[in-house]
């Protein structure tokens, strides 16, 4: 009995204790959660003090909100400068990271960067030179100035360096675009049109010029008879850049409508530009065949039959591909026709038939007109745009071939006497052409005037011949190139401004005004008559 109340005593007391212990730690755990829930008031307060520094952070952010929108925002031109420098320095860096030393000092890219610069600058300046009643000045030159001027400014010209190469590459990728933008912009229907006065005035006049010159350059000059013959195409050649421009600013004004004399201009223009060139590509295969004369006669014969003969070809590829169903035709023809333009004067050199590239590229861009119709607009003004490309280093690649202390006084004297002469004779045949054309005696001497200013053709073709003597590395033909050379440039700097004040000068005064008569119930007269034709003629001439 003694045992089992004993161990019912001792199993009441650990069962006394555990009781106890249990509830030890209950009341343990619930002094801690109280001790926790007395901690949550310095919880609290954390939160506030999170919330106020939030608060006092949005109410910093809003102050300079509130001070930017005060502050003065960059707009207009400084913005725009800004963000053109930081757009080419970060094309110069893309560039300056994939070429190296290319696109430094001294490098042909740094050097082709800074010309295209440099001439689209000088181009603007000029053409912001505008006297009342007169036509602006021709851009180009401003950008044969600017080439002049880095050619011939001491350090200027050691950093700003052009290997022979690239300048002679990038000449004739200009001389392409120009063969195909007059091959585009010939009009049968002008032709036909205008008829034996627009033969007359695009023949003639170029034909006795280029011989005159070729005469007088042989005896003052001393070149042979055929480097005497590619200088006078070279310079009988007139300028679409200065013509056409004037022309249009004269027919807003509707001077000359009536009788077509705009449209007349142009259509003859780029028929004596083609008969230019064409006569230079066939002296030039001459002058640099070896062999007998009469051997070298029948290369140059040949230059131009393959020439028309290739440009046939490609131009009826051009007029079958691309085909009308595809996409982006325009883009697709436009690179086409100047993929073929470029690669036919490249591949003639390659060749040895030089002459024949530039009759390829004309007639090719001819027939691809002719099979476009009139889809080949959208096609010229897209190739228009990358002549814009392209003019401002034609024109500053050929000022920058010329360096001043080298020229001999006596070179350019006998040179300007050349130019002279050529243009005296320019003048009379042309008076004497126009005769039997319906014309009176003051529109005679305004078209003869207006045959005066050469440029574009001179820029493109005339370093083609230097290009070609330091391929060959004979001395002799380098001299005669240079002179060529020169004398183009004479030819620009004189002609081109003349022209152009010539034409803004006598246009006003010399050709009869349109005038629209509303006194008789909107009837018209004959001179507003010529208003509905200068419609006609302001469509042909934008074809053209």
């Amino acid at each position: 009995m003694m045992d089992e109340e004993s161990t019912k005593r001792f199993c009441q007391r650990n069962e006394d204790r555990e009781r106890r212990a249990y509830e030890a730690g209950s009341k343990v755990q619930v002094s801690q959660d109280k001790r926790e829930i007395t901690v949550l008031p310095q919880r609290k307060t954390d939160e506030l003090d999170y919330t106020a520094t939030m608060s006092y952070s949005s109410s910093c952010c809003e102050s300079c909100i509130r001070l930017k929108d005060r502050c003065p925002q960059p707009r207009g031109l400084v913005s725009l400068i800004v963000t053109k420098v930081c757009m080419f320095a970060l094309l110069f860096g893309v560039v300056w990271s994939v070429t190296g030393s290319e696109c430094l000092p001294g490098g042909n890219l740094f050097g082709i960067v800074v010309l295209f610069i440099c001439s689209v600058l000088g181009g603007k300046l000029v053409g912001m030179i505008q006297l009342p009643t007169l036509p602006p000045f021709p851009p180009l030159l401003g950008m044969l100035l600017a080439g002049l001027l880095l050619r011939n400014v001491p350090y200027v010209t050691d950093a700003v360096f052009i290997h022979t190469r690239w300048s002679s590459a990038l000449r004739n990728i200009a001389l392409s675009i120009i063969l195909t933008r007059a091959g585009l912009g010939l009009d049968p229907s002008a032709l036909s049109r205008l008829k034996a006065v627009c033969l007359r005035l695009a023949i003639g006049p170029c034909v006795l010029e280029a011989c005159v010159v070729a005469v007088v350059s042989h005896f003052l000059l001393g070149l042979p008879w055929v480097w005497g013959f590619i200088l006078g195409f070279v310079l009988a050649a007139v300028s679409p850049a200065v013509v056409v421009p004037s022309m249009l600013l004269l027919q807003r004004e509707g001077l000359g409508v009536e009788k077509g004399i705009p449209t007349l201009l142009m259509a003859a223009g780029s028929f004596d530009d083609i008969l230019a060139i064409t006569g230079f590509s066939t002296c030039l295969g001459i002058a640099f065949s070896t062999g007998s004369t009469w051997m070298n006669i029948l290369k140059g014969l040949l230059e131009v039959v393959g020439g028309v003969v290739a440009g046939l070809i490609l131009g009826l590829f051009l007029c079958c591909f691309p085909s009308k169903d595809q996409e982006d035709l325009v883009v697709r023809r436009t690179l086409m026709l100047l993929g073929l333009s470029i690669f036919s004067v490249f591949f003639s050199h390659v060749i040895g038939f030089a002459g024949a590239g530039g009759l390829c590229t004309l007639v090719l861009a001819f027939l691809a007109a002719l099979g476009w119709k009139t889809d080949k607009a959208p096609v010229a003004a897209m190739v228009g745009t990358s002549w814009d490309v392209f003019q401002p280093l034609l024109f500053g690649l050929i000022g920058a071939e010329i360096t001043i202390l080298t020229l001999s006084p006596s070179t350019v004297g006998l040179g300007l006497a050349c130019i002279s002469i050529g243009l005296v004779v320019r003048l009379l045949v042309t008076f004497l052409l126009v005769h039997y054309g319906g014309f009176n005696l003051k529109e005679k001497l305004f078209i003869s005037v207006a045959w005066l200013p050469k440029a574009t053709v001179q820029a493109a073709i005339g370093s083609k011949a230097l290009d070609l003597a330091r391929e060959e590395g004979d001395e002799t033909l380098i001299k005669f190139g240079l002179e060529v050379l020169t004398l183009a440039v004479l030819a620009i700097l004189t002609t081109a401004p003349i022209g152009a004040l010539g034409i803004g000068l006598a246009g006003p005064r010399l050709l009869a005004r349109q005038v629209k008569d509303n006194t008789e119930g909107g009837a018209m007269t004959p001179s507003s008559y010529g208003i509905g034709q200068e419609k006609d003629s302001v469509t042909l001439e934008s074809k053209l």
